[in-house]
């Protein structure tokens, strides 16, 4: 059969054939007279000596209970010392010496080495203090010792990569655990962006083009009216544009996909064009060139809270003054929006544009600050850039 078909097999039928294997060797072993070691000595019939052998191969079912089947074994070993040393009980003992190393406590293997090295000592001075001249002693010892070292050496060998390769498994489980979590936490970060870029970009402009909607419907001067229904349309236009450079990127597969130009403070001017269609007075306090290109993530970070503030303001203060304001010092962009309050505070309307001015501004180091300031309210983010415009 082969190691790797008797490996599939349950415990107990490995067992059983190492002892029906084991029996029938030593049966033929004792039925040839081949199992004497001292030569004159042994006077124990064979029908004692098969008796041994049967108790020893049926101990062999008990080898991986440490140290129930390596006591029996021992008092197995003793008798057939007593009568005559045999082959085939020494070589069976040697693999429940195997065993008890193998398949014992952490503990117990150690024993068992340590139980080995003493044997070592203890057999070699023995045979030194019975034999009467020193060679003999000394062949007598290197004819015994093997069948104690090698197996509890073996063992301890094969224990020792058993160990390796379970702890192995172990980390490969722990660092595929934690590549799924990483996935995870990668897919979930995804998700948030994407959710925060769909809001950013879709409901700004459709914000817009609601409140303008609603203001083209009551305006009775034509002229009046398509101005406003022409912001609508660049509202709508500009919302499906960026929708398409959105789910370009998400398409594109290794970045090769034509998309347009994410969104920056060069484009203020549309959102504020698109505001004060929507029936609000918009201020604009700029001492920075956008001409000159800043980190695209600040930049792109920037134009998403001025338009994530100015449509707040258009859905809670229509109609108001709004102040927006842009100023580099220092190394930081700070960007505020501030407009007077004619409707509920934006932190009452219960929806997630603060909190993704918050994680926008986090997100690329900076900070954010959102409230009642006078008669008013207060949006005031601070970006880092790393030098000045």
């Amino acid at each position: 059969m082969p190691l790797p078909r008797l490996r599939s097999l349950p415990v107990w039928q490995q067992d059983g054939l190492i002892a029906l294997a084991t029996w029938l060797l030593g049966f033929l072993v004792y039925t040839t007279g081949a199992h004497r070691l001292v030569t004159g000595y042994d006077h124990a019939p064979l029908g004692v000596r098969l008796l041994e052998l049967a108790a020893l191969c049926g101990l062999e079912l008990l080898r991986r209970r440490v140290p129930v089947a390596l006591v029996l074994a021992t008092a197995v070993l003793a008798v057939d010392v007593w009568l005559s040393p045999s082959l085939p009980v020494m070589i069976i003992y040697t693999d429940f010496l195997y065993a008890a190393t193998l398949y014992g406590s952490r503990r117990s293997s150690r024993v068992m080495i340590g139980l080995a090295a003493f044997s070592a000592v203890g057999v070699l001075a023995a045979v030194l203090v019975v034999a009467q001249e020193w060679r003999t002693a000394v062949l007598a010892a290197v004819g015994v010792l093997p069948f104690v070292i090698t197996p509890v050496w073996w063992a301890a060998n094969v224990r020792q990569q058993r160990d390796v390769a379970e702890a192995e498994r172990a980390n490969a489980g722990q660092l595929a655990k934690i590549a799924e979590l990483d996935r995870r936490a990668a897919i979930a970060a995804e998700r948030g962006r994407m959710a925060r870029d769909l809001h950013d970009v879709i409901a700004g402009h459709l914000s817009a083009i609601a409140i303008q909607s609603e203001a083209a419907l009551s305006l009775a001067d034509p002229k009046l009216a398509k101005a406003v229904l022409e912001s609508v349309r660049e509202n709508s236009v500009g919302a499906l544009e960026e929708m398409r450079a959105m789910i370009g990127l998400l398409k594109a597969d290794g970045g090769d996909a034509e998309t347009t130009a994410p969104a920056r403070l060069a484009d203020l001017a549309k959102l504020v064009e698109s505001a004060r269609a929507g029936g609000l007075e918009v201020h604009v306090d700029s001492t920075v060139d956008f001409r000159v290109p800043l980190p695209a993530a600040i930049d792109l970070t920037a134009y998403r809270i001025a338009q994530e503030a100015l449509t707040n303001a258009v859905k809670h203060a229509p109609g108001g003054r709004v102040d927006i304001a842009v100023h580099c010092l220092g190394g930081v962009l700070a960007v505020e929006v501030r407009n007077d309050t004619r409707g509920p505070h934006p932190a009452t309307g219960g929806g997630t544009g603060l909190l993704n001015m918050r994680e926008r501004a986090g997100a690329v180091g900076g900070e954010l600050t959102a409230g009642p300031a006078g008669d008013g309210w207060l949006v005031r983010a601070e970006l880092p850039i790393g030098g000045p415009l």
